[in-house]
């Protein structure tokens, strides 16, 4: 049986912990720590179009790390932290990998939950990038768009890839399915209302008929295993094209290693989006 089809007769205790992706992985602190001093380095030796605001928010702001070739393609990476947590410039240096490529790599900041709901939050990211389809030429980026996300950043990936200038999508670790999360301590600052779970729940949504590949650590919590699985059940049954990528041996911090080296495994995914 799957997560959610047990999840009537699981605890308290045991509905947390099946979200709880912290403690599932002992040195997730070691990662964090390794990721921020790396993005910090990355911002400084590439700060020229750093913080650049495309709201009126604080948190709405971009980092943008432009190719030479401003008509080269774009990855545009979203972070996770379950809609409440981190921010862009801690992973600024999964700008790496890609652009190693000639890409350009894009890391828009949002508000975080409670400050905003979810559905304020899923909006920002479509305002954030109409701003970079309607602006992005004029700081060096013209190319087509491949959003891209972890965690709660791989949900936002498929709830954005209706958005008129997306072109294609790598989702990475992503929730799918917001239902149980009401259920977990992590609805303390989401408050979902059963209409945001309706209507922002990928799998309860019709599909994009646009390319989304969906990656997912083999060592993940099942219930974020699950739901990559199903996505991309849901997509192939309605045709939609993009593949599914378990990550061997990853767990839900180290999959993030497949995107920061050039030859790692969801950075020759992005590229072959576009091909």
């Amino acid at each position: 049986m799957t997560v959610r089809e047990r999840w009537a007769t699981l605890s308290q205790h045991e509905r947390d912990a099946a979200y709880d992706n912290s403690a599932a992985v002992a040195d997730v602190a070691i990662h964090r720590e390794t990721r921020t001093a790396a993005s910090l380095a990355y911002r400084t030796a590439h700060a020229a179009k750093l913080d650049i605001p495309y709201g009126t928010k604080e948190r709405q702001r971009w980092d943008l790390f432009p190719a030479a070739d401003a008509n080269a393609p774009c990855l545009v990476f979203i972070h996770g932290g379950y809609w409440q947590m981190n921010s862009r410039d801690t992973f600024a240096s999964l700008a790496g990998g890609i652009a190693a490529h000639g890409w350009s790599v894009a890391l828009p900041g949002y508000t975080l939950a409670p400050e905003a709901t979810l559905a304020e939050i899923v909006g920002e990211i479509d305002a954030a990038l109409d701003w970079l389809g309607e602006n992005g030429a004029a700081h060096g980026i013209a190319g087509k768009l491949v959003v891209s996300g972890w965690s709660a950043g791989g949900h936002m990936t498929a709830m954005a890839l209706s958005n008129r200038f997306v072109t294609a999508g790598l989702s990475i670790s992503g929730v799918f399915e917001l239902g149980p999360i009401r259920d977990t301590y992590l609805n303390e600052k989401l408050r979902l209302s059963q209409t945001e779970v309706q209507t922002l729940s990928p799998l309860r949504l019709p599909v994009v008929q646009k390319p989304l590949a969906i990656a997912y650590g083999t060592d993940e919590l099942a219930a974020l295993v699950e739901d990559s699985r199903d996505l991309h059940a849901l997509r192939s049954a309605a045709h939609a094209p993009g593949p599914l990528l378990p990550v061997p041996g990853a767990n839900h911090f180290t999959i993030l290693e497949a995107l920061r080296r050039p030859d790692g495994m969801l950075v020759r995914q992005a590229i072959d989006l576009l091909q």
